[in-house]
């Protein structure tokens, strides 16, 4: 331990002195042998031979011969040396008599420390007697090599210890427990590494430049990523955006998440466990995952938030994610419901449910509709992202068998992974199977149009009868209601032409509802869409016009109906083949009979 400073002749400061502390000041700088505390001893060390600057003992004290005239680098790197040893494992703590090394595993030691602080950095100039390339054995078989052949003249003196060594085991006279040199030293390289790391992925560090200790949230997804492969996938391409300001603005209690963006915003000032933040970032990324913003359609935002939540939490709940935090939303008579399900059942209690709190707050859903106002930043495909995440790590979770999971989650997974058909592509293969194409036949009593080319041979017409024609049309009522939305209109019924033409269809009946049927009769495909206008009139009322194809007579009873509407319609009693179209999340009030295509 320093004893203090002796000044030199008339009360001057001792120039050698000075250079050794501002050389252990540099030392005790540096983050690797900062971990490991030692003490010095400047005077009466008999541990130091003659000519040497400094030696270490198994009790963590560094002798030095503070009189030496060295720079400071030197000292650093003197000093340095020393306290490796200690992390070496060089010098242990014994309880009884310690064994010296010999000369050959002396200057063993002495080399590999002396290559390590080559490649360290920051540990200072070594002396002018310290060689500048080193052998790479180990150092055990760099001793027994040495012993066999001798140590070469330029390795036997390469540390601060002079003519004698610099590292000497001794006896433990210590009372408290003998400290750990090597874990102190694994842990402070360790926490360098991390500290590189964390610089050069861009992340700030402390003021002293070390690592700064990780947020809670920060831990929390960083669990994610390398212990829950479920949601690791997810964990590691979302960002988490802290920022007090943002959260007050905003006015999120604890954390709120845009899909479209990939962010998770969250309030820094909301106190929570480690546990408590695994739950709310997995409640954040499965909204997100999941899709649960684009899922609620018409839906009430913030009823369907809140069902979405139930769902949720219940499923975390049962894998054990976390802690759930006190406050959120759970109850178990919802559970194995989809979230559709359970806005059923509580829309009917509305007023309640709004009173509810969800992680953003009372009144508030933390399912975002638009990205908060961020930088602007490249995006990916998120659809993909999203599905692949949560596809991948299902796989991942069942091949290490991390434990059962609810089957509504792994239900809306697997759905992920097989996406239906698009709507177009389904109402595509409506039509081949109910919307007959007319079957054309032969007749000699019809020449053919080629017959001229070929005077001598005779040719059959080819030809529809016009039965034939008849059968094949089908029936389209179209809700052209204040309420419907123009771009489903124009998809719809381009999707419907298209699909007619391609058929042979030559006409379809067409009846126009709003308040009340009006009958357009038998229209070609390429004018269904010419002659729609949306009358903005009242509620809209479609059992009459569905009525009135049921009684036409010049409509086929095989005829199959398309509904056209945005689902703010009556019940409907439909006694033919017969399929809906409703816009993206759409809901009938009705059980239908027939399909419901959604488009988007």
């Amino acid at each position: 331990m320093s004893r203090g400073g002796r000044r030199g002749k008339g009360g001057r400061p001792d120039p050698a002195r000075e250079a050794f502390r501002a050389g252990a000041a540099a030392a005790a700088a540096h983050p690797v042998l900062s971990a490991i505390e030692v003490a010095y001893c400047e005077t009466g060390c008999t541990h130091v031979a003659p000519g040497g600057m400094a030696a270490v003992d198994s009790n963590g004290v560094v002798h030095v011969n503070a009189s030496r005239r060295a720079e400071p680098a030197e000292w650093t790197w003197a000093i340095a040396h020393c306290v490796l040893h200690l992390g070496f494992g060089h010098v242990p703590a014994a309880t009884g008599e310690p064994e010296q090394p010999d000369a050959a595993l002396a200057a063993a030691r002495c080399a590999a420390v002396a290559r390590f602080q080559s490649t360290l950095g920051g540990t200072g100039t070594p002396p002018a007697h310290v060689p500048l390339d080193f052998p790479g054995s180990d150092e055990e078989a760099l001793a027994e090599r040495w012993r066999r052949d001798g140590v070469p003249e330029e390795y036997a003196r390469c540390g601060p210890g002079g003519a004698g060594p610099d590292h000497r085991p001794l006896r433990w006279l210590g009372h408290r427990q003998r400290p750990d040199w090597q874990r102190a030293f694994a842990h402070g390289l360790t926490r360098t590494m991390s500290a590189a790391m964390e610089q050069a992925g861009g992340r700030p560090l402390g003021p002293d430049g070390r690592i700064r200790d990780r947020r809670p949230w920060e831990r929390a997804m960083d669990w994610f990523i390398s212990s829950y492969p479920l949601l690791g996938g997810i964990a590691a391409g979302m960002e988490l955006v802290a920022d007090a300001d943002l959260a007050r603005a905003h006015g999120i209690a604890i954390a709120a998440v845009d899909a479209s963006a990939g962010e998770i915003y969250l309030n820094p000032f909301a106190s929570h466990t480690d546990e408590e933040w695994r739950f709310i970032l997995a409640h954040e990324m499965l909204h997100a995952a999941l899709r649960h913003g684009d899922r609620r359609g018409p839906r009430d935002p913030y009823l369907f938030n809140v069902a979405a939540d139930y769902v949720v939490n219940g499923w975390l709940r049962e894998m054990e994610v976390g802690a759930m935090p006190h406050g959120v939303l759970h109850d178990p008579r919802l559970a194995g419901l989809s979230a559709e399900e359970v806005y059923d059942r509580i829309a009917a209690d509305a007023r309640r449910i709004r009173r509810l709190s969800t992680l953003r707050g009372k009144g508030a859903g933390d399912v975002l509709g638009e990205p908060l106002p961020r930088p602007p930043k490249d995006y990916v495909d998120l659809d993909e992202f999203y599905r692949r995440g949560l596809v991948r790590g299902l796989e991942l979770h069942d091949r290490g068998e991390r434990g059962l999971l609810p089957a509504g989650l792994v239900e809306e997974i697997r759905a992920l992974a097989h996406p239906p058909p698009p709507w177009d592509v389904r109402l595509a293969r409506w039509f081949d199977e109910f919307v007959p194409r007319p079957q054309a036949v032969r007749s000699y009593a019809r020449p053919s149009r080629r017959q001229a080319s070929t005077p001598g041979i005779p040719r059959a017409g080819r030809y529809f009868p016009p039965e034939e024609v008849e059968r094949c049309t089908f029936g389209v009522v179209l809700d052209t209601s204040g309420s419907m939305d123009a771009r489903l209109l124009g998809k719809a019924l381009g999707a419907i032409a298209s699909y007619a033409e391609a058929r042979d269809v030559p006409a379809a009946r067409v009846v126009f509802c709003d308040a009340a049927p009006y009958d357009a009769g038998y229209l070609a495909p390429a004018e269904v869409a010419d002659r729609v206008r949306v009358r903005g009139r009242g509620g809209t009322v479609l059992q009459p016009g569905i009525d009135l194809l049921h009684r036409a007579d010049d409509f086929p009873h095989t005829a199959p109906l398309l509904v056209i509407t945005d689902g703010w319609c009556d019940t409907l009693r439909v006694r033919r083949e017969h399929a809906y179209l409703l816009p993206r999340g759409g809901r009938l009030p009705f059980r239908p009979a027939g399909p419901v295509f959604e488009v988007h």
